[in-house]
């Protein structure tokens, strides 16, 4: 799992003209999902989402988390951040998950979130969708969940 974190004044996204989440001050999140993540990957993510310290104290250092100040999530999911460009001009998308698998582990990581008492608002899985927020620092950090080393016997 891959998710690109960006610490927000505001946000919102819409699809079509239908407003489907918004928040205030909080994280900006979208969310990329690839075909061996699991619950795992999630719960390692929530975690570490959940418990970041990339807002300021008093003393203007990065100290609190999103928990610290009462901060939302503004959740979205992005298939394209498992987009390989390495060979041609077109990305290659192969390394998403399918959508079905996707779907499943996008709201569960959601629901993760809301169980620490985080507020969380979403896009819609799979639509196209209008996203609009003001970077905050700015601060951007792209997070992963570990990689899975294979045992041998």
């Amino acid at each position: 799992m891959r998710v690109l974190v960006q610490r927000c004044k505001e946000a919102q996204v819409t699809v079509g003209d239908e407003l489907t989440g918004r928040i205030e001050s909080g994280l900006m999140l979208l969310v990329g999902i690839t075909h061996e993540d699991t619950e795992k990957d999630a719960i390692y993510l929530a975690d570490k989402i959940a418990g970041l310290r990339i807002f300021e104290d008093e003393q203007e250092k990065m100290n609190l988390s999103l928990i610290d100040v009462g901060g939302a999530v503004l959740s979205v999911s992005q298939f394209t951040l498992y987009g390989d460009c390495r060979k041609g001009k077109r990305p290659s998308f192969a390394a998403a998950a399918r959508p079905e698998a996707a779907e499943l582990l996008y709201e569960t990581f959601n629901q993760l979130l809301r169980d620490k008492g985080i507020q969380v608002e979403t896009g819609r899985f799979g639509a196209m969708m209008d996203v609009t927020f003001t970077n905050w620092g700015p601060v951007t950090l792209m997070l992963e969940s570990p990689i899975r080393q294979e045992t041998h016997a």
